[in-house]
């Protein structure tokens, strides 16, 4: 029989955020896929969990994949973990589970923290519908670019972002959102040096002109006030709408009499009225 893949979420700094299963599942299993071996050593001592791991990260999952593979072919049971947080969330992870699905592997999620979650539920904005953006290009074009596209986005937007590059991702959301929009930076979750700072994007720039940026971060950004929605009411407004989006005089009065209910001739005499009323003959 084939193997299993568990996809073991670690603690993003608390030691004790981790699941008993979580734990268990590390104990149990044939070899552990470590982001980094050096930090996943210190949780496996942590809670005396002796296992052989191989690192598996962003520049060598090529090579490693297939090797993941054959022992998983042959029986074997592995876990995966990055550094912190939940793996195959902007980590590697995410181009090993498609092959695996490929060659009908199962794969196992052991469910924990996950860095961009707790830091929405700290935030204070709209948590029933958001948008997970994971780490900004480094290339200044597409950043931009993307930014452009989220401009409008209602949703509550969430970004990763490391600290040497916190001070230009807030320019650059300036830029896009205006220095207004309402940000809460999370800031090194669930560690010792915890932090939510909810200010405006003008006043987190001028923030960190002042104070020195410290820690990983998270990026909660509100989203853009709802639209109202325009209400055609009257036929013609109807009869302007559809014509302008390149349907003929007969189609487009087929679509007003379905939109308001009445028949093609109701249509037909309203539309004749508008003309009378504008040009003084009724």
């Amino acid at each position: 029989m084939k193997g299993t893949l568990y996809l073991v979420a670690t603690p993003i700094g608390n030691l004790e955020d981790i699941t008993f299963r979580a734990i268990r599942t590390l104990k149990e299993v044939d070899l552990i896929l470590a982001e980094d071996t050096r930090k996943t050593i210190k949780l496996l001592n942590h809670y005396d969990i002796q296992k052989p791991m191989i690192s598996f990260y962003r520049h060598n999952e090529g090579v490693k994949a297939e090797y993941v593979l054959s022992l998983l072919e042959e029986g074997k049971n592995l876990a995966l973990v990055s550094d912190a947080g939940t793996p195959a969330i902007s980590d590697p992870g995410e181009d090993l589970v498609r092959l695996l699905i490929k060659h009908d592997i199962a794969i196992v999620p052991i469910p924990g923290s996950v860095a961009c979650i707790q830091a929405l539920i700290c935030s204070g904005f709209d948590t029933t519908k958001f948008v997970f953006e994971g780490f900004l290009s480094i290339n200044k074009r597409t950043r931009k670019e993307r930014l452009a596209v989220l401009k409008d986005e209602e949703r509550t937007m969430l970004f990763y972002e490391a600290p040497h590059k916190l001070k230009r991702t807030l320019a650059d959301l300036k830029e896009a959102f205006g220095g207004e929009r309402r940000i809460v930076l999370a800031r090194e979750v669930t560690k010792i040096h915890e932090e939510f700072l909810r200010l405006s994007i003008d006043e987190a720039i001028s923030y960190y002109e002042e104070n020195e940026v410290k820690g990983e971060f998270v990026i909660v950004l509100e989203g853009a006030p709802k639209k109202e929605e325009v209400v055609l009411e009257t036929v013609q407004e109807l009869m302007d709408m559809y014509l302008k989006e390149g349907y003929d005089k007969k189609e487009a009065m087929k679509l007003v009499a379905k939109k308001k209910g009445i028949s093609k001739s109701e249509v037909y005499k309203e539309i004749v009225h508008c003309r009378n009323l504008s040009n003084g003959l009724d």
